[in-house]
């Protein structure tokens, strides 16, 4: 058994002698999203700081525990502040939270972000579903001895965002008639944003969207078998694409000002997703 393995357990422990609850599906809020775990019809809270051993986000705005409650009539577990590589975590931290969760009972992981747009036919506070994603600019969260208990050695990455959950996600856009762009990930390390050529190489690469998770939390997922999908938030053109600097408050603005729609759209494709399950 792996140090890594052994940790998590541990996790876990911290979890079943705190909660009890099986969620079906995990949700990792990102940027604008925080409050839309105060939405749905609350079970129960788990504090990052109450589980022993767990890394704690620094972000603002990023609250830092797990809610336990129902998406219409669906269990699930919502990560409210997720933790990024930027922080000065290792990747085993990043993705502590997604493996936790799937030992919880999670089968389905929906995975959220606010990423800046490579692709000139993208405008700020349109949504993309992810498709694909380019996750080689961080290190892979799968380096090291591998756990046999959470899956092979060499994963298949063929279809890491799960085809049936992307025609959920498609038809639930069009009843609500929100525009839904669909493209490819890439996450880069960040805090730093992206220079004009570093876009330009995204562009170039075949990316779509860019931004400082998600990428490896799919990854890690993958590994232990759940299914995936991922929404991004458009916060802002990349770098170079317009005269504009990039900040954190245009990503915050962007995101608060969409947050509604995103809202109906996360809780349309849970609850439709319920019923695949």
């Amino acid at each position: 058994m792996t140090k890594a393995y052994e940790r998590l357990l541990k996790c876990y422990q911290c979890f079943k002698d705190k909660i009890n609850f099986k969620p079906e599906v995990a949700l990792v809020l990102g940027s604008g999203l925080g409050d839309y775990a105060d939405t749905i019809r609350v079970e129960a809270v788990l504090d990052y700081h109450d589980i022993e051993g767990f890394p704690v986000s620094t972000v603002s705005g990023h609250k830092g525990r797990f809610v336990f409650g129902y998406v219409g009539g669906v269990p699930v577990v919502i990560m409210q502040g997720r933790v990024h590589y930027y922080e000065g975590y290792s990747m085993e931290d990043v993705v502590l939270p997604t493996r936790l969760m799937k030992m919880m009972g999670a089968r389905i992981l929906f995975l959220t972000n606010a990423s800046g747009s490579v692709n000139y036919d993208y405008k700020a506070g349109d949504f993309m579903m992810i498709t694909d994603q380019i996750s080689n600019f961080v290190p892979s969260p799968l380096i090291g001895p591998n756990e046999e208990m959470l899956g092979e050695r060499f994963s298949d990455m063929s279809e890491i965002y799960r085809k049936d959950l992307c025609e959920i996600i498609r038809g639930a856009a069009a009843d609500l008639q929100i525009l839904l762009q669909e493209g490819t990930y890439i996450q880069l390390s960040g805090p730093n944003f992206e220079t004009p050529h570093e876009v330009k190489m995204c562009r170039i690469l075949g990316g779509d969207a860019v931004g400082m998770s998600t990428a490896c939390e799919a990854i890690a997922a993958n590994h232990m078998g759940m299914k995936v999908c991922g929404i991004s938030c458009i916060s802002n053109l990349g770098c170079g694409m317009t005269d504009q600097p990039l900040s954190a408050e245009e990503v915050k603005e962007t995101a608060d000002r969409v947050a509604p729609l995103f809202k109906q759209l996360i809780t349309e494709s849970i609850v439709r997703i319920g019923k695949m399950i």
